[in-house]
């Protein structure tokens, strides 16, 4: 490998890593924000019957960007292997935490006197600093949940998408880069509910409300397979084709384990 490509490499995890880091912080952030996605797009909420339960789609912000996240996790698998997706995804879940332990300092500080209550567009007067804390101030099991099901996530996605890959070769990216997601998500899903409201939740409901999230996470999976292949098609053109699936090759080839 020459120097030249080696840079070319090295710009490009450095990129993707970027993209990475930034959007999965700001999920995390904005995630404290629930909103009704039938009703953002002028529809009556779908008010599902699931176990029971009349469900919704009422998501977290999040998911706003969290496809991002999807994507760039597959390309970093693709081109960097299972050791960049792990590397990437523990200095993350760092960056995540400290982010968290600052947000946390900064509800503590002492509002100015001038800054404690604030006004609305109609008028109505609140605690602008209880808002800041009530925002921000995500529960600790949440906090927990969503920190241990981003990992787990990332390591059953990388773990998935190099099985495929090993199966399919060069062929059939739509299969490892959507199953992957499909797989991870799932469990994703379910690890952040139980471990943020078991005990506060009937089981029941809880599982519903996984599905329902999970539902709208396969539906975008699917989605974005068309950004999958305009994503590599970039990259290939970055590398060249030849280098690029040289890159490839050698990425699938150190992936090996679950850790």
């Amino acid at each position: 490998m020459n120097t030249t490509l080696e840079q070319k490499r090295n710009r490009l995890f450095l990129i993707l890593c970027g993209i990475f880091i930034t959007n999965a912080i700001l999920a995390e952030i904005i995630g404290a924000k629930l909103f009704s996605f039938e009703r953002t797009f002028g529809f009556e909420p779908a008010n599902l019957d699931i176990m029971g339960f009349q469900m919704s789609f009422n998501l977290t912000a999040g998911v706003l960007i969290w496809p991002v996240v999807f994507i760039t996790t597959d390309l970093i698998n693709e081109y960097f292997g299972k050791p960049g997706v792990k590397r990437i995804s523990y200095f993350t879940v760092l960056l995540i935490s400290y982010s968290f332990v600052i947000i946390f300092l900064a509800i503590q500080l002492h509002p100015a006197d001038f800054w404690s209550t604030a006004q609305d567009a109609e008028g109505n007067t609140f605690n602008l600093n209880g808002a800041f804390g009530v925002i921000f101030g995500q529960g600790l099991r949440i906090i927990i949940g969503s920190i241990t099901a981003f990992i787990f996530g990332q390591l059953v996605d990388s773990y998935v998408f190099q099985k495929l890959k090993k199966s399919t070769g060069s062929k059939m990216l739509w299969l490892r880069a959507t199953g992957s997601t499909l797989v991870s998500q799932l469990i994703d899903s379910y690890v952040v509910l139980f471990i943020a409201f078991y005990g506060i939740f009937e089981t029941e409901n809880i599982v519903a409300i996984g599905i329902t999230n999970y539902l709208y996470k396969f539906i975008v999976a699917i989605a974005l397979t068309p950004v999958i292949y305009f994503g590599h098609a970039l990259i290939d053109n970055y590398l060249g084709k030849d280098n690029a699936e040289k890159i490839s090759t050698e990425a699938s080839e150190k992936s090996a384990g679950f850790f």
